[in-house]
Parts: C-alpha cells; structure tokens; sequence
C-alpha cells in the first residue's frame, strides 16, 4: 500500500513544532563561567531563557544584561563592580537576578548608580534573594513596570551624609511592581517612591535609614505588614491617593511614626506606633482618610491634625500613654467618633454605668488649659494648681467656654485589638 505523503498543513504544523521543542530546549540551556572570565562576554553570547550559574568565588563588573535570562549565584557568590556606574543594568524584560552578592556601584545619583539598575525598557524583572552591600542604590526599578524584589538583604553606605546617599529601594513610574521580605538598613530611605501606582510593600523591615517609607504621587498602593525600627520616621506618605496602610508596626523611631501629608481617600488600619521621639502620627492637610482600629503609644504626641485636615473618620483607635494625645490645630469642633464608637484614651477618667463599654461622657482631648500650655509652655508649672483645676471645672460647668477642638462623643472603655504585636 502506498504511504500517504503529509500535505503543506500538516509539514507546516509539524515544523512549528519541532522549532518549539528547539527553542525550550535552548532556553534550558545552562553557563556556568569560572570567576576569572569575562562575565559581559558570556551573557552576551547567552540565548534567551539559558540561566548564567555563577559559584562561588569573585566575578567582575559592571554588567548589562540585554536579553531575557536569569543570572543566579550561590553562597559565596560576589559580582563586584569598579566604583563607577551601576553593577548590573538591566535592559531586556523577563530577567531575574538571584543569589548573588553585589558590591561596588558608582556615587552618582543623577545617573542612579545601583547594584542593580532596571531600565524602562526592562518589564518584570525579577530581583531575589541577594545581598546588597555599600552601593549607592539597592535596586532602582526606573519605569521598569510589574517588577519584583523579594527576600534581598540590602545594606547601604554609612561613609555618605544623608543629601548624598541613595535609596535602599527607588521606584519611578513602575506600575504594579513589588517590595516583599526585604532587610533595608542605612542610607537615606529604605524604600523611595514617585510618580507610579498600584505598587504593594509588604512584609519588609527597615532600621538606621531617614524614611523607612516614602511615597510621593503614588496612588491606588498598599504598605502592609511592614517594621521599622530607630529610623526618623516610619511611613512618610506625600501627595498620594487611594493608599492602604495596614499592619504595620513602627518602634523607637525619632520623629514619626506615621507622616500623612497631602494624602486623600485612603484607609489606615490596624497599624501600632510605639514610643516615637516625636509624633505618633501627623496629619497634614489630609482629607477622607478612615483611620481606624490603631494603636498610638508612648509619643510626646499621640496624634498632630493641622491644616484643614477635613472628612476624616478617626474611632476604634487606642491612645496610650501619650504625653500629649491630641495637638489639634484648628478652632472648628471636629467629632472623632463613628456610628456610635469612638476611641480609647488612656487619661480618660471615665465610668460606664450601663456597660456597653461606651463612657457616659463624651471626651475631649484639648481644652482651654491646653491652648494655654501650647502657647505658653512654662505655664506647665502650674498644671497642677488651684488654678487650673478651677479652669477646668468651670469649662466643665459652662460649655460655651470650650474652645473648638476634637470631641469623642462615644469613647471607648477598653483599648481595642489591633494588627500589631499588643493585639
């Protein structure tokens, strides 16, 4: 019997089909340079998909990787570069850079000098697992979108005042990319980033550094489940919309716990600031934000809302120990209290007759007495006079003497649980 010969369509199917089997076997392909080889020529003669195996031992940059590859590395694995640049560049999408340690970037910020610099041009990028040591940027995503940078231990340089230093983490105009499970300590801030959006940080800590945080015109992101320890502040969030910023924990840290300047329609829960220098939390011309169910302690200032801050609901939060818990500074009355519940405050000496875990009366952080102690600190002398208690008792008596001021018409008698470690 004759043997039927395959038409055009099915040669034509059958090749395309051994080019795919052909090109994922090359993609597997696997170099593995010794460390005194020109590692720029090897990735450059690398095929798409082949991963570039480094042991251990010293390579040398500055390298660019142009095409979609992976360059991964072992314990002992150093890729060094000559003090000029970025160590790595990265131009092509689809590359991931893994297991290595990396040293000896450049120091200029304009040309954004990193360990690991990723392009525009560079797509999902995927940054892991390496260790980042006394370069000027970490990782600089520059437009590099649905990027990636998870589990990297990131030490930047103490050698540089704080105007010269870099960022652990930059971002510019990466939408949807990533910060996850990474150790940032020293250099300015720990994660840095403008102009983008949809980005998420979650699960990161942070010591030694200005801003644990900062966010400037970035909108629809999330700041979740991070710590940060002994830096300035913790979360400094700046002309941003539409943030969530959820379980978070700040601790020792010198001037703020949480910094919400221009920030609008965003969602603060769960969140614990502890013993902060300076303030617990800022709010500065910051409108329709819910912040609820945090906890503030151990601040000279629990809480400093200025500016017009309008449309906030502010209840379920726990105020502990602040030296001062509110500095308000406005003459409107602002009502901090929602659909019947409002905040715990440690100072408040309050009873619940019926107990429905509500006080009887309604709270009110700044009085007359403590306009009087903000213009005039030295009058902290007489805290505890005759004086002021006849003050506060005809306040308490005649209420057209309340000044304008926060007013919690349905305090809590316990503090509520929250997302940190006192939940």
């Amino acid at each position: 019997m004759a043997r039927l010969r395959p038409g055009p369509v099915a040669r034509l199917i059958g090749g395309l089909l051994l080019a795919a089997v052909a090109s994922a076997t090359a993609a597997a392909a696997e170099l593995r340079p010794a460390p005194g080889d020109d590692l720029q020529a090897v990735l450059a003669a690398a095929a798409p998909g082949d991963v570039v195996r480094l042991g251990a031992g010293r390579y040398r940059g500055p390298v660019t990787i142009d095409r979609p590859l992976a360059l991964a590395g072992v314990e002992g694995t150093l890729l060094e570069g000559d003090g000029k640049g970025s160590v790595i560049t990265i131009t092509a999408s689809d590359v991931t850079v893994t297991g290595l340690t990396i040293t000896g970037s450049g120091l200029d910020l304009p040309a954004m000098d990193s360990a690991v610099l990723v392009r525009r041009s560079a797509r999902h990028a995927v940054i892991r697992g390496n260790r980042l040591e006394n370069n000027l940027f970490g990782v600089y995503l520059h437009g590099a979108a649905g990027s990636l940078v998870v589990d990297n231990t990131i030490v930047g340089r103490r050698d540089l005042r704080l105007s010269e230093a870099g960022n652990g983490v930059s971002i510019w105009n990466a939408p949807g990319a990533e910060v996850v499970g990474n150790d940032i300590r020293y250099g300015r801030d720990g994660i840095f980033v403008t102009t983008s959006k949809r980005n998420v940080f979650r699960d990161n800590r942070f010591a030694d550094l200005r801003f644990a945080i900062h966010y400037m015109y970035t909108q629809d992101s999330r700041i979740v489940g991070n710590r940060s320890h002994g830096n300035h502040a913790a979360w400094a969030l700046m002309y941003s919309d539409r943030l969530e910023i959820r379980d978070n924990v700040s601790e020792g840290d010198r001037d703020h716990g949480l910094l919400m300047n221009y920030v609008n329609d965003s969602t603060v829960t769960g969140n614990v600031v502890l013993n902060s220098a300076g303030k617990c939390l800022f709010i500065y011309n910051a409108h329709r934000n819910r912040i609820e169910g945090n906890r503030f302690q151990g601040c000279p200032i629990g809480i400093h809302f200025t500016a017009g801050s309008e449309r906030n609901a502010v209840s379920g939060n726990a105020f502990v120990g602040n030296r001062t818990q509110v500095k308000y500074v406005g003459t409107r009355t602002v009502e901090w209290s929602h659909d019947g519940r409002g905040n715990y405050w440690s100072d408040n000496a309050a009873f619940d007759l019926n107990g429905d875990g509500i006080a009887d009366r309604a709270y009110r952080p700044n009085d007359i007495a403590d306009d009087i102690l903000w213009r005039y600190p030295l009058a902290k002398l007489l805290l505890n006079s005759p004086a002021i208690t006849a003050l506060r008792f005809a306040q308490s008596r005649l209420p057209a003497l309340l000044p304008g001021g926060v007013v919690d018409s349905a305090p809590l008698m316990a503090p509520p649980a929250t997302g940190g470690p006192h939940s």
